[in-house]
């Protein structure tokens, strides 16, 4: 059975994502710093949570789903901000002020923005929220689900590895989270500076989780990983992604972390982005 079948259009979610990053690219070209990279490397999994995953609400709760989204890696917010504008949270304004005096949208998310649950600035702390809403929605007997997106860096936070620990004592199976493997912090290769960090996915099924490890830009594979999980379990999905993700020269090149492209890196990765690039 395909993923198309089974509910979740992976042609679709392709393109959105093409258009994705074309989006991002646009507002590079407005601010002189902004993170594209990290925001690149995560999108496919950021597309299927909400277009994939995330339950509509019937009561209009959390922006008119469901379920609850968290964007612990903060600083890869321009995915979910391209996300919530296409599905009308945030308007085109708001995108256009981003990281301006005059704007809502900082280079991470703010808790109060539209569609934004959580204040993510500070790395590491994403994992414990959303496990302790996931906690609250089982007291509660809430039927939800919390997902939440995390960067390899962020692994490297013991308040982090204590949620992961803390979600497996509670059997939070409602908590499923994504782990950004794409192999870099800020400007340095994680398996070379930090080689006891590996393998991701056996320290996680060591601490009491369910996980698989696949490509973080096969949505179809992160859907139907979804799909077949015991649900008695948190469950993680360890996504193998590539920073830069779809722009041949930004892919695993550090400094694009941090700088935006100047004219004619634009016009280069425009070209690249065509419709059969990813």
């Amino acid at each position: 059975m395909t993923s198309v079948e089974k509910g979740f259009d992976t042609v679709t979610a392709r393109r959105r994502c093409l258009q994705y990053r074309r989006r991002i690219l646009e507002i590079s070209q407005q601010v002189t710093a902004l993170h594209v990279a990290p925001a690149f490397s995560c999108l496919e999994m950021v597309d299927l949570i909400y277009h994939g995953l995330m339950r509509p609400s019937p009561k209009g709760l959390t922006c008119g789903f469901q379920d609850s989204f968290l964007m612990s890696k903060g600083h890869g917010c321009l995915s979910q901000y391209v996300l919530l504008e296409e599905l009308g949270i945030l308007d085109k304004k708001d995108l256009q002020d981003y990281c301006t005096p005059v704007g809502q949208l900082g280079a991470h998310p703010d808790f109060g923005v539209p569609g934004i649950e959580a204040s993510t600035g500070s790395l590491g702390h994403g994992m414990g929220i959303a496990t302790g809403m996931a906690y609250a929605d089982r007291i509660k007997k809430d039927d939800r689900h919390v997902f939440v997106v995390l960067s390899d860096g962020e692994l490297q936070e013991g308040s982090t590895w204590e949620a992961i620990m803390m979600a497996a004592n509670l059997n939070l199976h409602n908590l499923v989270a994504f782990v950004d493997l794409n192999d870099f912090g800020g400007l340095a290769r994680m398996s070379e500076g930090h080689p006891a960090f590996y393998p991701v996915l056996d320290k996680i099924r060591a601490f009491g989780w369910e996980a698989i490890e696949v490509n973080g830009h096969d949505a179809g594979a992160m859907y139907e990983g979804f799909m077949g999980r015991s649900r008695k379990l948190p469950f993680m999905i360890v996504g193998k992604t590539v920073k830069g993700k779809g722009v041949s020269f930004m892919e695993h090149v550090p400094i694009w972390h941090y700088r935006s492209p100047n004219k004619e890196e634009y016009a280069k990765a425009l070209m690249e982005l065509g419709e059969d690039s990813l």
